[in-house]
C-alpha cells in the first residue's frame, strides 16, 4: 500500500469507527524516481547522527480498548507536538508498521501522557512492540476520552483524532484537544531524549546507554 493508500486506509476505518471529529487525508502526492544525475538521498545513518541533536520532550500515547479489544492501547513517542491555537491541536507522529497505531486509529481518540525525568523505566516498557505493556501500571481515565491517564506524568493532553496525513515512512495524526492538564508534579522536570539517549535534563549525565529512540 503506498504512503496516499495508508492515510486514506486510516480516514476510512476512523469514519467507520464513528470518530468523534471529522478527518482528512492529504491529496495523494506526485512521486518520481531519483534520475541518475540527480544528488542521492541522505544516508539514513547520518540523518540519525544530525536529527540527534534535537532534544525532544518523551511522551506515552494511550487510546482506550476499542470494540472486541482485551484492554487499552499504548506506545511511547517522541515526536510529539503543539500544532494549533485556535482550534486547539497536537499532533504526534507514528511509524505506519506500528502495531498499536490501528488499536488507536479505532478508538478515534488518545491522550499524550508527557512523562517525568524519573520515568524513564516506565518509557522502555511501552517502547516495546507487543506484550502486556499496561500491567503493573497505575493509570486512570482521562474526563474527555476514556483513554488511560498515566500517574506520575508530568502533564496529559486528551484529545480526539482530527486528521491523518502520510509523512514519507510515518502518519502524521492530529488530535483535537479536548481536555488538559498537569497535575500535581507540573513542577518535576521532565523526561528528555537526546543524542540517542534518555536524559533528565540538559546539565545532568545521561541515565541510559545509548539506543534507539522510544518509538514503537
Amino acid at each position: 500500500m503506498g504512503h496516499a493508500g495508508a492515510a486514506a486506509a486510516a480516514v476510512r476505518y476512523l469514519r467507520s469507527a464513528g470518530a468523534p471529529a471529522p478527518v482528512e487525508a492529504l491529496p495523494r502526492p506526485e512521486l518520481r524516481s531519483v534520475r541518475e544525475d540527480e544528488r542521492a538521498p541522505v544516508d539514513q545513518a547520518a540523518f540519525r547522527h544530525v536529527l540527534g541533536q534535537f532534544a525532544t520532550g518523551v511522551t506515552v500515547i494511550t487510546a482506550p480498548a476499542a470494540d472486541g479489544e482485551d484492554g487499552p492501547a499504548g506506545f511511547a513517542c517522541q515526536s510529539f507536538s503543539s500544532l494549533s491555537l485556535d482550534p486547539p491541536l497536537v499532533a504526534f507522529m507514528v511509524g505506519r508498521t506500528s502495531t498499536t497505531w490501528p488499536r488507536i486509529a479505532r478508538a478515534g481518540v488518545f491522550c499524550v501522557n508527557v512523562l517525568a525525568a524519573d520515568q524513564a523505566e516506565l518509557c522502555r516498557g511501552f517502547a516495546v512492540s507487543g506484550g502486556e505493556k499496561f500491567a503493573g501500571v497505575d493509570h486512570e481515565p482521562a474526563p474527555f476520552s476514556g483513554s488511560p491517564r498515566l500517574a506520575g506524568a508530568v502533564a496529559w493532553i486528551d484529545c480526539a483524532i482530527h486528521a491523518v496525513h502520510t509523512g514519507g515512512d510515518h502518519l502524521i495524526v492530529v488530535g483535537r484537544v479536548g481536555a488538559l492538564g498537569t497535575g500535581e508534579r507540573e513542577d518535576t522536570p521532565p523526561l528528555l531524549f537526546h543524542q540517542g539517549r534518555f536524559r533528565q535534563d540538559a546539565r545532568r549525565s545521561p541515565v541510559e546507554e545509548r539506543r534507539r529512540g522510544p518509538r514503537e
